[in-house]
């Protein structure tokens, strides 16, 4: 048998990427398929008339920012799990089994099932979804300046399973059976399971259980009791998740917890350099959220759009645009990631390059023009309300690009700032912020939405279309504000760049 590798002999690796990082990329690939491919289906699976859940277009958003934002919140919680009880890869195998579970359910019989499988995927993913993330940062040495290309790569890469998952599922359930939509998500996500299986001896100590000195009896104890505690509140999520009143309650709930025991972790920490920088990181983790309260219309308000006002005509292709809507983020981030990070070495040569915070805030500006773009629509439609989908499709090429000034280095950032005790806490933190993102990109989305179920596409087009002239108002205001206060923020950073 292989002697097991020390994270020092992991850490001093050669050239630009931890072989490691090829395996954990492999394993985020498939769960992203997996959630690509759920996210794309939600809403239109919700307002099918016939074969899904028949909600109205209002009902709908409420309905997707209910479990999305259940999804990032519990991913808040699997992260504090895993550096408390777990570690980082048996939560990864437990919260993967169980959205295997979830979407086996959800396959069985999509109407009947629905919110019983839906629940599963959402403990699931709250117990996966933050731990890849984790391991990759423990991949690398404090200050090593090969961090962010790596997270560059691994961001890039993970969206090819949202290319995939994000046009096959929605092709499958809008033209060949629900049923088989969601069995392809439950076969992926066993396939990255697998992959993780059969590549974790390469990880060495990385995301082994924080209670491995403790004797076996008490840890068993305390990793059942975790386990048992995800499967008692199946039913509590499953009442949430189905009336979004109470989905609701518990949002505006978690939020003053969540910061009460940032502030108390915070307090704990002796080093006042480090109390500093968990300050900044967490000021990206809230422009985090409000990048996402715009972004993530993409799954909800975007999604109905596409359906309803959008033609089948890009370029010299007929297509569908819920498949657009769902697939062209993860094409061009796989596109444009390389050059945007070759662009970042090239102007660090020239000593250009704009530090994290500047790249937060030029990552606002293009959300801006990008929703502004999307409300041009309106100047291309017809009589019918029917608009272009290239115009549409440019307009994903933009927010694109102001994700990638953003995403890749939010990640690599916020495990920068952290000690390691806290790592999986403030990926935990950076994911309640893509669940309150979610969660108020659903209340956006209905606001936009027309309450009259009969009302004509061109009524359907303006309302949606005024409503994305707002966000690209307020994600202009967010990125002006970044840049212009730049210079406070970084010295909070304490020399992380």
């Amino acid at each position: 048998m292989a002697e097991q590798l020390t994270l020092e002999e992991i850490q001093d690796f050669k050239g630009k990427y931890p072989k490691q990082l090829w395996a954990l990329f492999l394993v985020e690939m498939w769960e992203r398929f997996c959630f690509y491919g759920m996210r794309g289906m939600l809403v239109i699976f919700m307002i099918d008339k016939v074969l899904g859940l028949a909600l109205t277009d209002k009902s709908a958003n409420l309905q997707y920012a209910a479990i999305q934002a259940f999804v990032y919140t519990f991913t808040f919680l699997g992260g504090i799990f895993a550096d408390k009880v777990l570690g980082f890869r048996k939560s990864l195998f437990f919260g993967g089994m169980v959205m295997v579970l979830g979407n086996l359910i959800i396959a069985t019989s999509p109407k009947e099932l629905f919110y019983i499988g839906i629940t599963l995927s959402i403990i699931g993913t709250g117990f996966f979804k933050p731990n890849v993330s984790s391991m990759v940062g423990e991949l690398y040495k404090d200050g090593d300046g090969r961090r962010d290309a790596g997270y560059g790569l691994f961001y890039a890469g993970i969206n090819v399973g949202g290319l995939l998952g994000g046009a096959l599922c929605v092709y499958l359930g809008k033209y060949v059976s629900w049923n088989y939509a969601f069995l392809a998500a439950a076969v992926v996500m066993a396939l990255g399971l697998v992959t993780f299986i059969f590549t974790q001896k390469t990880l060495g100590p990385i995301g082994d259980s924080p209670l491995k000195h403790m004797p076996l009896n008490k840890r068993r104890m305390r990793e059942i009791g975790v386990y048992l505690l995800s499967l008692i509140s199946i039913p509590l999520i499953l009442i949430m998740v189905q009336n979004t009143r109470y989905t609701d309650y518990f949002m505006y709930t978690i939020a003053p917890v969540a910061i009460i025991y940032f502030l108390y972790e915070t307090y704990t920490v002796k080093d006042h350099k480090f109390r500093l920088k968990l300050f900044a990181a967490f000021i990206f983790i809230f422009f985090y959220f409000l990048f996402n309260a715009i972004f993530e219309q993409s799954g909800g308000s975007l999604s109905l759009f596409a359906a309803e006002n959008l033609n089948h005509s890009l370029l010299f292709f007929n297509i569908d645009p819920n498949v657009v809507n769902n697939s062209s983020n993860s094409f061009f981030v796989i596109l444009f990631s390389p050059l945007i990070g070759l662009l970042w070495l090239w102007l660090a040569k020239k000593k250009i390059e704009p530090n994290s915070i500047i790249k937060f805030g030029i990552g606002f500006l293009f959300l801006g023009a990008s929703f502004y773009i999307f409300f041009y629509t309106r100047f291309f439609a017809d009589s019918n309300g029917i608009t272009s989908l290239n115009l549409f499709t440019f307009g994903y090429l933009v927010t694109t690009l102001g994700e990638l000034c953003l995403g890749p280095i939010g990640m690599s950032l916020v495990t920068q700032l952290s000690p390691k005790r806290l790592t999986g806490m403030m990926m935990g933190m950076w994911f309640l912020a893509s669940a309150f993102g979610q969660f108020a990109a659903g209340k956006l989305g209905a606001d936009m939405s027309v309450s009259d179920e009969h009302a004509s596409l061109v009524t359907k087009l303006q309302s949606y279309t005024d409503g994305y002239y707002q966000l690209a108002i307020y994600a202009a205001v967010a990125g002006v504000f970044l840049i212009v206060f730049s210079p406070l923020i970084k010295k909070l950073m304490q020399g992380v760049s």
